[in-house]
C-alpha cells in the first residue's frame, strides 16, 4: 500500500482544499500547480515509507500513519477539484492528465478526514504485522517467512511441509477483521472518487471500461487455461508418485503445501521432481553462484549489466549507496522485494533481502525493470510517471529474464556447457512453465477474489471459503487440512495487507513473451523463440527504452504498438514459446485422468 500511495502522490498530486478557491485556473494551470505541490510532498512521503519497511517499530509506524493520513487527506482533495475539468475542452496532454489525476489509487480515500486517518492507521498496522510475522512450533522455534519458504522448497516430508505450510499462517487471522473494515473504508473511497466500489475503481485503470476490462483478463485466461491445465495434470501425477496416492489423489485438487512454494504461485522448487530427461543439460545456476563466491552486491551488478549490455544508462552511484540488498541482523525488515522511485526518479532504490540463489538473481532482473522504467521516463512530467499500465511496469524485467538462456548462462560462467537436444529443451522449458505457466491462473484468481469482496459477493463471514473455491477453479489445488472462517489464508500473501493490486502480475506474465518475441525480431535473431537472447543487442534495447520513456503519457495500446506493432494483449507468444514442452505433456498425459 505504501509504495501505491506514493504513486498516487505522484500520479494524482496533492493540493490543499482551499486552493481552488483562490482563482478559476485553466485546466492546465490546474495540472501545472498539482504537479509541483506533488513533488514537494512526495519527498516526504516517500522518506517516511522507505524508513518504515526498513525499521519495522511503534515509531516508524507512527510517522507513517501520519504521512499516509496526509497524503490520503491530499489525494481525494485533488481528486474532487479534478472532477470540475473531467469534460473540460483542453489539449490532449492536459486531457490525458486530468484523466489519470481522476483514477485515483489503489487505496482512494473518503472524503471524511477521520476517515482517512483510520484507514492510513489500517494500512501501515497491517503491512507492519506481515512484515513482522513469524512462527513459533510446539518446540519453541521461532522462523520468519524466509526460513518457513526454504523449508518448502527443499524439504519433501509431507509432515514437516504441512507443519510450515499452517505455521506461516497463523500470522495473518489476526488482521482479518482490520481487512474487513480496510474494504468498507476502501468501498467508501472509491464512491467518493465516483465509482461503484473499489473493484470497479481497480478495474477503470486499463483505458477501457470496467467490464471491458473484465471481459480481457477472461479472453487472455482462456488462451493458456488449456496448457496451464495439462501442466497441473503431469505435476499431479508425479507428485502421486512421490506421496503416495492416498495423499495425492489423481482425480483430486492437488495438496496446497506440496507445490515447493508458500502460496503455491510458482512450482520450480519441484524441478528435480519433474525433471523430463534426469542429469541432461544441468542448469544449477544457484551451486555456480555460491562456488565463485557471490555476494549481494555482485548479484545486483550481474542484473544491472544486462540491462546496460543493451545500451540503456548504468545505475546512479547513490542506488547502491540507498538501497537495502542485505537483510539486517538487527531488526524487522519487510523483505518482500520492491524497486522505489524516490526524489522524482533521482533516487532510485531497491529493498531485497537477497539470497545467493538462481530465483533471486531472476528477481533483482525484475526489481531493475522496474528501475530502468523509472530512469527511462524521468524526463516526463511527474503525472505521466508511471507505466503504460501497471502490467507493463511487472513484465519489463520478466522480459529480460526470459533472454537468461544457456548461451548467456554460459558466456557468464554459471554453466559449463550449452547442451543442444530435444532432451535438453524439455528439461530448459519444464524448470520454466513451473514458474511461468504456474503462476498464472494465481496470478488471476488473486484479485478475482478481492473483486468479488469488494462488491459484496463474497462476504466477510465467507472470505476463507471464498479463497479456497477461486483456488481450486483456477488452479486445481486445495488446502491440505480443514480451513474455517477463524483463518485468513488470503491475508498470508503479502499483496493483501499490503494492498497491492495482482492483476498486473498476471497480465505482466502474458506480455513479456510478446515483447520478447517482439524484441527478438529486432534483435534479428533467428531460430525458436526460447532460446533466443537479446543480451548485448543495442537495436533491441533501443526499441525497449523508446517504449519505456513514454511512461504513462499515452493509453497502453499506443505504447504495446511501439514495441510491437501490436494494440492489443496476446498470449499466442506463451504458446510458440513453449510448443515443445506442450506436445510432450500431452503425450505423458494421454492415459491420464486430466482436471479436477
Amino acid at each position: 500500500m505504501l509504495k501505491n500511495l506514493i504513486i498516487a502522490v505522484s500520479l494524482a498530486g496533492l493540493v490543499a482544499p482551499s486552493a481552488m478557491a483562490e482563482k478559476k485556473e485553466t485546466a492546465k494551470e490546474f495540472v501545472a500547480r498539482i504537479q509541483q505541490e506533488s513533488l514537494e510532498l512526495a519527498k516526504e512521503l516517500e522518506a517516511a515509507y522507505w524508513v518504515r519497511s526498513n525499521f519495522i517499530t511503534k515509531d516508524t509506524a507512527v510517522l507513517a500513519a501520519k504521512a499516509g493520513e496526509r497524503g490520503l487527506a491530499f489525494e481525494a482533495s485533488v481528486v474532487e477539484q479534478a472532477k470540475q475539468f473531467k469534460d473540460a475542452k483542453t489539449d490532449p496532454v492536459t486531457a490525458r492528465a486530468i484523466e489519470l489525476m481522476l483514477r485515483g489509487s489503489a487505496a482512494p480515500a473518503p472524503t471524511d478526514p477521520k476517515l482517512q486517518a483510520e484507514l492510513a492507521q489500517i494500512l501501515t498496522d497491517m503491512e507492519g504485522q506481515y512484515g513482522s510475522g513469524k512462527y513459533c512450533n510446539a518446540a519453541g522455534q521461532c522462523r520468519e517467512l524466509q526460513e518457513l519458504e526454504a523449508v518448502l522448497a527443499k524439504s519433501r516430508d509431507y509432515d514437516e511441509l504441512l507443519d510450515v505450510w499452517q505455521g506461516w499462517r497463523t500470522v495473518s487471522p489476526a488482521y482479518r477483521k482490520t481487512y474487513q473494515r480496510f474494504v468498507e473504508l476502501g468501498n467508501q473511497g472509491a464512491k467518493d472518487s465516483g465509482f461503484n466500489d473499489l473493484a470497479d475503481a481497480w478495474k477503470s485503470n486499463y483505458d477501457m471500461t470496467s467490464e471491458e476490462f473484465t471481459e480481457e483478463a477472461s479472453r487472455l485466461w482462456n488462451q493458456v487455461k488449456p496448457f496451464y491445465s495439462e501442466l497441473q495434470c503431469h505435476v499431479r501425477a508425479k507428485l502421486s508418485e512421490q506421496y503416495g496416492e492416498n495423499k495425492v489423489p489423481l482425480d483430486q485438487p492437488i495438496p496446497a503445501h506440496l507445490l515447493g512454494n508458500m502460496w503455491s504461485q510458482t512450482w520450480d522448487n519441484l524441478y528435480p521432481l519433474m525433471e523430463p530427461h534426469k542429469g541432461v543439460a544441468s542448469l544449477d545456476v544457484t551451486a555456480a553462484l555460491k562456488e565463485q563466491g557471490y555476494d549481494e552486491k555482485r548479484m545486483v551488478e550481474t542484473a544491472e549489466g544486462f540491462f546496460t549490455s543493451l545500451g540503456l544508462p548504468e545505475l546512479p552511484d547513490s542506488f547502491y549507496e540507498n538501497s537495502l540488498i542485505k537483510k539486517p541482523a538487527d531488526r524487522n525488515v519487510v523483505c518482500h522485494a520492491s524497486a522505489w522511485d524516490l526524489d522524482n526518479g533521482n533516487d532510485p532504490r531497491i529493498k531485497q533481502c537477497v539470497e545467493i540463489t538462481e530465483e533471486h538473481l531472476s528477481t533483482l532482473h525484475h526489481e531493475l525493470g522496474h528501475i530502468y522504467y523509472y530512469l527511462m521516463y524521468k524526463h516526463q512530467q511527474p503525472v505521466f510517471k508511471g507505466g503504460a499500465h501497471d502490467g507493463f511496469h511487472e513484465a519489463i524485467g520478466d522480459t529480460i529474464v526470459l533472454s537468461m538462456t544457456p548461451g548467456y548462462l554460459k558466456e557468464k560462467g554459471l554453466i559449463e556447457e550449452v547442451v543442444e537436444s530435444p532432451e535438453a529443451t524439455l528439461n530448459k522449458q519444464m524448470k520454466l512453465a513451473l514458474e511461468k505457466i504456474a503462476f498464472l491462473p494465481f496470478g488471476k484468481m488473486i484479485d478475482e477474489w478481492r473483486w468479488k469482496v469488494f462488491s459484496g459477493e463474497i462476504a466477510p463471514q465467507d472470505y476463507n471459503k471464498g479463497w479456497w473455491d477461486l483456488r481450486t477453479e483456477y488452479q486445481g489445488i486445495q488446502a491440505p487440512v480443514e480451513r474455517t472462517e477463524k483463518h485468513f489464508d488470503a491475508g498470508a500473501k503479502y499483496h493483501i495487507p499490503g494492498n497491492t493490486p495482482y492483476t498486473r502480475y498476471f497480465l505482466s506474465f502474458i506480455m513479456q513473451f510478446q515483447f520478447h518475441k517482439s524484441l527478438c525480431e529486432k534483435a534479428g535473431v533467428e531460430g525458436p523463440l526460447h532460446e533466443c537472447s537479446i543480451y548485448g543487442n543495442a537495436d533491441a534495447g533501443k526499441a525497449l527504452g523508446d517504449m519505456l520513456a513514454l511512461g504513462q503519457s499515452k493509453p497502453w495500446p499506443d505504447a504495446m504498438e511501439a514495441l510491437t506493432g501490436q494494440r492489443q494483449m496476446d498470449a499466442s507468444a506463451i504458446i510458440d514459446y513453449f510448443a515443445p514442452l506442450n506436445a510432450w505433456l500431452k503425450e505423458q498425459n494421454k492415459d491420464r485422468q486430466c482436471g479436477w
